[in-house]
């Protein structure tokens, strides 16, 4: 009696658990879709960038104090500082410009229609931008390091690394009826 009523709570209990990891969380982003294949080396890179210049300031001091690198004048110290100083700051902050829209994960949640893009923030942290495909828009002209934008905010994808295509055309929109002049849109819609 006992028994058969501990086996039989505890087939239930492994029942509730399959149902509930078989059952999305609200939590999760949604499915995978995308994987970009540079994460590793934007973040290694930019790592790197921050850790020779976090290097360089504090070996500055030692090196002008220490070493006695022969500056006359004041001023040609400072100039020497000011140059090391300004590439010391200058090359991380420029990664991050050129990396940050850079997608490392992007998901999809069909449930809601949002896709959730996992890029890097400045501190190396992953950060998270929700938007739906309406928020997409394209860039007029090419530009170097963004596909599309997700309401105000650039994202670069590679386009190939997406191992369903119709998810790329669903996300930048390709899916949708192509209209040649305003009044054909208005018609399309008036009529739905």
């Amino acid at each position: 009696g006992v028994a058969a009523l501990g086996a039989a709570s505890a087939l239930q209990a492994a029942s509730r658990s399959r149902s509930a990891a078989a059952a999305p969380e609200p939590d999760e982003p949604g499915r995978l879709i995308y994987r970009g294949n540079l994460a590793r080396a934007v973040l290694g890179v930019k790592f790197f960038s921050y850790s020779t210049s976090i290097f360089n300031v504090f070996m500055m001091p030692y090196l002008v104090l220490q070493t006695g690198i022969g500056f006359e004048s004041a001023l040609a110290q400072a100039a020497f500082c000011g140059v090391i100083g300004f590439f010391t700051f200058v090359t991380p902050v420029t990664l991050h410009v050129l990396t940050k829209g850079y997608v490392v994960r992007l998901y999809y949640r069909e449930a809601t229609d949002t896709y959730t893009a996992v890029t890097y923030n400045a501190v190396l942290a992953e950060k998270t931008t929700v938007f739906r495909q309406e928020d997409v828009k394209l860039p007029g002209i090419s530009k170097m390091f963004t596909t599309f934008y997700a309401k105000t905010k650039s994202m670069l994808v590679n386009p190939v690394l997406f191992p369903n295509p119709q998810d790329y055309e669903h996300l930048m929109g390709f899916d949708k009826p192509f209209y040649f002049d305003l009044d054909e849109e208005k018609e399309a819609t008036e009529s739905k």
